[in-house]
C-alpha cells in the first residue's frame, strides 16, 4: 500500500477553525475524503495519515468521527492541550480510538521555542508513552536543539519531524538546519517526514533547488526513517500532488526497497498501520 503520511481535512468556520485564513483563497474552502482521493488516486496512493490542523479538541473529535467513515484514513494524529490538568484523562480517551495513533501540539505556533522543556508536560508525555502514542513535531530550525533534548529525555516516545523541520529553502540556507537535523537523525526514536517543502520555496525558485535539502534528509534518515507525505491540501498553494510525488521519488534516489519504505512502509511501521 502507498501511504500519504501527512494530509489534512477541515471545514471553514467549524470545529475550532483558525486556519487557513480568507487571504489563502486556493485552500479557503472545505476539504474532505473525496477531495483527497481525487488527488491521491492520480498516483495510486490509497491510504493516509490524517493530521490535525486546528489546536482544538473539537477538531480532533471531528477527525476521528470522519475517520470512522473513511477507509482511506489509516491513522489520525490529533491535538490535545498537553499542559491541561486533565491531559492524562483526555489522552486515555483519545488513545481508546483505534485510529488515533499520535498527537501534535503545533510547536511552530507557540511563543516559547523551548515549550517542550517545561516539566508541566511530563504527565502528558508519560501518558502518551504508556498508551503507545507518537509525537508529531511541527517545528522550524530554531526548535531543533530543544527537540533533541526532548527526544533524549523520552527515548521510548516515537517522534516524527513534520515537513523536514521546514528548512529555509527560500533563503537558500542549509546550515544550521542541516547540522541540527543530522544530530537528530542520530537518535533512534526520531523519524522524519518528507513533506511540505514546496511551500517553503520562494515563488521564483526552480524545483531543482530542493535537491540539497531532500538529499540531506535521505542521506541522514535513510528510507527506513523517512516517510513521504503530501501536506495536502496545503501543497495546493505552491504545486500539486502528483508533481510532489514524482519529484521526491526522483530526488531521493532510493532503490525499489527504499521507495517502498518511503512511500508507505516507514509510515506503516511508525504509526502501527496494519
Amino acid at each position: 500500500m502507498l501511504i500519504d503520511a501527512h494530509q489534512h481535512y477541515w471545514r471553514i468556520g467549524q470545529n475550532g477553525h483558525e486556519w487557513p485564513t480568507a487571504d489563502l483563497a486556493r485552500i479557503y474552502r472545505d476539504f474532505g475524503p473525496q477531495d483527497w482521493a481525487d488527488a491521491a488516486g492520480s498516483v495510486g496512493v490509497s491510504g493516509s495519515v490524517l493530521v490535525q490542523s486546528q489546536p482544538c479538541d473539537a477538531d480532533t473529535d471531528w477527525l476521528l468521527a470522519l475517520a470512522d467513515a473513511a477507509p482511506s484514513v489509516k491513522a489520525v494524529v490529533g491535538w490535545a492541550e498537553l499542559k491541561a490538568p486533565d491531559a492524562r484523562d483526555r489522552i486515555a480517551t483519545l488513545a481508546a480510538h483505534p485510529k488515533l495513533t499520535g498527537l501534535r501540539p503545533m510547536l511552530q505556533n507557540l511563543p516559547e521555542d523551548d515549550w517542550i522543556a517545561d516539566p508541566a508536560l511530563d504527565p502528558a508525555i508519560a501518558a502518551m508513552v504508556s498508551h503507545g502514542l507518537r509525537f508529531d513535531a511541527l517545528v522550524f530550525t530554531r526548535h531543533l536543539p530543544h527537540l533533541r533534548v526532548f527526544a533524549k529525555r523520552w527515548p521510548e516516545l516515537p517522534i516524527v519531524i513534520d515537513h523536514g523541520a521546514k528548512p529555509p529553502i527560500a533563503e537558500e540556507q542549509l546550515d544550521p538546519w542541516r547540522e541540527e537535523m543530522a544530530r537528530l537523525a542520530e537518535l533512534p526514536n526520531v523519524t522524519c517526514k518528507l513533506s511540505g517543502l514546496f511551500t517553503e520555496m520562494a515563488p521564483a525558485q526552480s524545483r531543482g533547488e530542493l535537491k540539497p535539502y531532500v538529499e540531506h534528509l535521505a542521506d541522514t534518515f535513510g528510507p527506513d526513517r523517512l516517510m513521504w507525505g503530501s501536506d495536502w491540501p496545503v501543497i495546493l498553494l505552491a504545486g500539486d500532488y502528483s508533481e510532489w510525488f514524482e519529484l521526491t521519488g526522483e530526488l531521493t534516489g532510493f532503490d525499489e526497497a527504499g521507495r517502498a519504505a518511503l512511500f508507505g512502509g516507514t509510515a506503516a511501521n511508525f504509526y502501527g498501520i496494519r
